[in-house]
């Protein structure tokens, strides 16, 4: 297996940078059997998930990632959990919000697609 800890930040740059500049962008990571637990709210599926992500009710965002953690998910299969905590400025707030949020990326050829992806922010 390649080392986990650099294609979890591979993902996670690409993810979040796209995220960021182009959120219509994301549907492609993800696959039919895809799912995204959204602040509790469950979505399934690379369709509902990507008008999910590009309904959110914001213009602007900028993830700034603190922590990066990665395992392997499977004995058998190449596929990772990557952890993700960070902070969230949204349409150029001065008060960043901070995040978590956890994927389960699937190998598919010679790159990985998202079969698991839970968000939370956290107040507190």
């Amino acid at each position: 297996m390649a080392d986990i800890n650099n294609i979890a930040k591979q993902f996670t740059d690409f993810y979040y940078s796209t995220f960021d500049s182009d959120r219509s962008s994301l549907g492609s990571l993800y696959r039919p059997e895809s799912m995204l637990t959204w602040e509790g709210t469950p979505i399934a599926g690379s369709n509902a998930i990507a008008e999910k992500l590009t309904s959110l009710p914001f213009s602007k965002v900028q993830h700034k990632v603190t922590t990066l953690d990665a395992q392997p998910s499977s004995p058998s299969v190449s596929s990772l959990i990557v952890s993700v905590t960070g902070l969230l400025v949204v349409d150029d707030s001065t008060n960043p919000l901070q995040f978590s949020q956890i994927f389960q990326l699937i190998p598919d050829g010679s790159s990985y697609y998202v079969y698991n992806d839970i968000f939370r922010l956290n107040y507190g």
